[in-house]
């Protein structure tokens, strides 16, 4: 299966700029690293660098597991963490995660449907 190249950076930015509440906008590699995208300017971090290691690791772990049911339950779209500070989201794209953090009350109901348009035009 040939994977389709994508331009990283510019799904990164127009999903920054596709709602004012969204906070960070990256793409991670399969090892855990931040390969594309980022904060958004003028946006305070929640967390420190170090903890965004562990968080971007921890996903690729997570991402890699939820592959063991895809023969079973069909490939993963997206997956949706609803915290108290922030709105994660996660989209598998090729070998690769792009990871959305937004503000915790940002539309979870048409976000993720919005994301999946830019990746799959």
């Amino acid at each position: 299966m040939s994977a389709k190249i994508l331009d990283y950076h510019k799904i990164c930015n127009d999903i920054k700029s596709l709602d004012q509440k969204i906070r960070f906008a990256g793409i991670i590699n399969e090892r855990g690293r931040l390969v594309a995208g980022g904060m958004k300017e003028n946006v305070e971090p929640l967390e420190n660098e170090k903890d965004d290691e562990m968080i971007f690791m921890e996903l690729a772990l997570r991402v890699k597991m939820r592959k063991e049911f895809d023969k079973q339950l069909g490939m993963v779209n997206f997956a949706l963490a609803s915290r108290e500070r922030a709105l994660a989201i996660s989209f598998p794209i090729n070998d690769d995660i792009l990871y959305v953090v937004s503000e915790p009350d940002a539309d979870y109901g048409t976000l993720p449907k919005e994301i999946l348009q830019i990746i799959h035009p």
